[in-house]
């Protein structure tokens, strides 16, 4: 007879190596990305060979560059003359949070060669971080 509680603690032993699985499939689709920056402006590429650009969908919210979009293919079969295949299907999504001075009312995209390119410029210097706010009596 099992004890209730070699049970109990069979059970989270088993469920370990699939907790993050989820995370694991997001990260083996997720499209490599560069980020990087100069006195003007901040840029992001990413890997997007094959996906159309209709299937890409580019957003800013709440201080945060979300791309988001799906790979996809068609594969044409003359056989079973091939072993693999590394090609990868799905949905991905990377996000990326804003430097303080970046403006992200005037991101810019363009793709190219399979490489999307992301611009963010940085605010201007002289422009003030705040306002100030008048205070009413009564």
């Amino acid at each position: 007879m099992v004890e209730k509680s070699h049970v109990a603690g069979f059970w989270p032993q088993l469920y370990e190596p699939l907790r993050n699985f989820g995370a694991r499939v997001a990260d083996w689709l997720a499209p490599a990305s560069d980020a990087s920056s100069n006195e003007d402006a901040y840029r992001i590429t990413m890997e997007l060979p094959g996906v159309a650009e209709k299937d890409i969908e580019l957003s800013v919210h709440d201080g945060m560059v979300t791309v988001t979009g799906e790979k996809s293919a068609t594969r044409e079969e003359q056989g079973e003359t091939w072993f693999f295949t590394e090609r990868q299907y799905g949905r991905f999504s990377r996000s990326f949070r804003l430097p303080p001075d970046a403006d992200g009312d005037k991101v810019e995209a363009h793709l190219g060669d399979g490489v999307l390119s992301v611009t963010i410029p940085r605010r201007d210097k002289a422009a003030p971080e705040g306002r100030k706010v008048a205070i009413k009596r009564g």
